[in-house]
């Protein structure tokens, strides 16, 4: 392909980009394919001869479309987004017209010098403390994921621990000391904290603790909860090194309570502390948030994804350190073919120190157009629409508290809520029975005070709402258990959120819950007439009996159908 063939093709190619992104409000969010749907339309084999553009663009739309799960359609309300914007497409089809590895700054100046800078435009516009500045001794770089943010982290804190702690030995004796040191060491997180911190430890060779949260405390990690579990370490041999604090959890989007963490840790000044914000931390470009960084200036980094809430296409974590030595000093090394005088010279940063992988992409360009076409003011006013969208959607979910009940508070766009199984029309009361309760968690009991049955039925009956508007595929939502409890979370924070599509939702959620209820109670007057029959002839059981209840003149039954209670009753 040839510059004029590039043009042409390239051309015909951001065509197809616009009117996708212009019609993904059209489109079903799920795609309706199963696994393995691809090999059977693609060839085995590598074409021996090279194909004309015009063909291989084609496929796109007959092989390629069929199977995508539309991440930023306005329907798209599962996960957490992954946000795509024009200026972010622009500056990766610059970066790959920039292509190189870039692990040292002589390797193109230009992208070195524009992640430093375009990391502290951030640092600041999320409000962090200047010692995560790159004028300090700290300094921000982007990553791949917050999984690789975390995983970087557990590398560095552990070998910090084991210099720091072994700095009294040498040779033998301090080998020795690492050995038997790192057989104890230990990563803490909470229940609530992502999976990448488990895998973090699993990569670090250390152990992983869970610190226990609750409802009490909307899941958030309390310096009472951390004290408890520093004191079950010490009680059981184990060398905490690393604390993966959270501002915004995966389930619920909760934020644990940095000042009562901070203060605890202040006697463990060996533990490193970490806030993994990957998705709640773009909610800092807005002052209203900024209260929650007050005692970043005591922990020892930081990361969020621009990627997912603020207008960057994947991937863009940017992780920022108090003190960036104490990353380079785990994961520097030099060969000889990769020193250079620049280097040599410590006027400038060499990314490769400070990641795993030696390769770099120019991610910072995509960051840096997307910062200046939208403005702080932009980026404000994004993250405050969705906010206000999420907080829509939570008013109209707690306005049918005889159909659902909100979980955890509203935050950050995000809606946590159940179906319930007690559903009250007219002063009575119709409880779900499920048909099937495969998949779903036994009811343990919440501290609400909820039984464990009642969880049962709800847990079961959320489930069956969620699994059947999934199936529509119009729209797409995600649900978690939390607490012992069975949950689905609404998220629109999307560039292409708008607030009817945020009602569309509900008003669906709120048809296939009356649906699935209707269906319910029509099996229930099924079951209740053999249950009746059963009575009659002395061969009920006890469940059949929890239906039916004994008077004078014979069996009386409370069932809900079509909106009025059935009174029946047999000799």
């Amino acid at each position: 392909m040839d510059s004029q063939q590039f043009r042409k093709a390239a051309h015909a190619a951001i065509d197809e980009i616009i009117d996708y992104c212009d019609t993904l409000q059209d489109r079903n969010v799920l795609p309706d394919v199963e696994p393995g749907y691809l090999e059977k339309l693609v060839p085995k084999e590598a074409p021996e001869n090279g194909e004309l553009w015009d063909e291989i663009q084609k496929d796109i739309a007959s092989k390629i479309m069929p199977g995508l799960t539309h991440w930023q359609s306005p329907k798209f309300m599962a996960y957490f987004p992954a946000s795509v914007t024009y200026p972010s497409i622009l500056g990766e089809l610059y970066s790959a017209a920039f292509t190189a590895p870039a692990f040292n700054w002589i390797c193109s100046p230009a992208v070195t010098e524009l992640e430093t800078i375009v990391m502290d435009w951030l640092a600041k516009a999320l409000h962090l403390p200047p010692s995560y500045l790159s004028k300090s001794r700290g300094g921000g770089v982007i990553q791949n994921s917050a999984s690789d943010a975390v995983a970087v982290i557990a590398i560095a804190a552990r070998d910090q621990y084991l210099r720091k702690s072994t700095a009294h030995l040498q040779g033998k004796e301090e080998d020795m000391e690492i050995a038997r040191r790192r057989a104890n060491l230990v990563i803490l997180g909470s229940d609530s904290s992502h999976s990448s911190v488990a895998k973090a430890a699993m990569v670090a060779g250390t152990k992983y603790k869970s610190i226990p949260v609750s409802i009490k405390e909307n899941f958030a990690v309390t310096g009472s909860n951390l004290r408890r579990t520093l004191e079950e370490c010490r009680r059981e041999g184990l060398e905490p090194f690393l604390f993966c604090a959270t501002l915004g959890t995966t389930s619920t989007c909760a934020v644990d309570r940095f000042g009562e963490i901070a203060d605890v840790l202040t006697d463990h000044p060996e533990i490193w502390v970490h806030v993994d914000a990957a998705y709640a931390g773009a909610a800092l470009v807005c002052e209203e948030y900024q209260h929650l960084t007050e005692h970043f200036e005591r922990f020892h980094s930081f990361n969020m994804n621009m990627h997912k809430w603020l207008l960057t296409t994947f991937d863009a974590s940017c992780l920022f350190l108090r003190d960036s030595k104490s990353l380079t000093d785990t994961l520097s090394i030099t060969p000889s073919y990769l020193k250079n005088e620049f280097s040599e010279s410590g006027r400038v940063t060499d990314y490769r120190d400070w990641q795993i992988s030696l390769g770099r992409r120019f991610r910072a360009l995509k960051i840096w157009f997307v910062m200046r076409t939208y403005g702080l003011q932009g980026l404000k006013s994004h993250i405050r629409g969705h906010v206000k969208l999420g907080e829509l959607f939570h008013s109209l979910v707690a306005s049918r508290p005889d159909l659902f009940q909100i979980f955890t508070p509203p935050a950050f766009a995000l809606t946590v809520f159940y179906v319930s199984s007690q559903h009250h029309e007219k002063g009575r009361t119709a409880l779900y029975v499920p048909q099937k309760e495969e998949g779903i968690t036994n009811g343990s009991r919440l501290e609400n005070g909820t039984s464990d049955s009642e969880t049962l039925d709800s847990d079961a009956l959320t489930k069956d709402v969620y699994e059947t508007i999934n199936g529509m595929k119009e729209y797409f939502l995600t649900s978690t258990v939390v607490g012992g409890r069975y949950v689905i979370r609404v998220v629109s924070a999307n560039p292409k959120s708008e607030e009817k599509y945020v009602r569309r939702l509900f008003d669906i959620l709120v048809q296939t819950t009356e649906d699935i209820l209707q269906k319910n109670r029509k099996y229930e007057l099924g079951k209740v007439s053999n249950d009746i029959t059963a009575v009659s002839n002395g061969v009920a059981t006890s469940q059949d009996k929890q239906l039916l209840h004994g008077t004078s003149s014979g069996w009386h039954v409370n069932v809900d159908v079509n909106g009025e209670h059935d009174h029946s009753n047999s000799s």
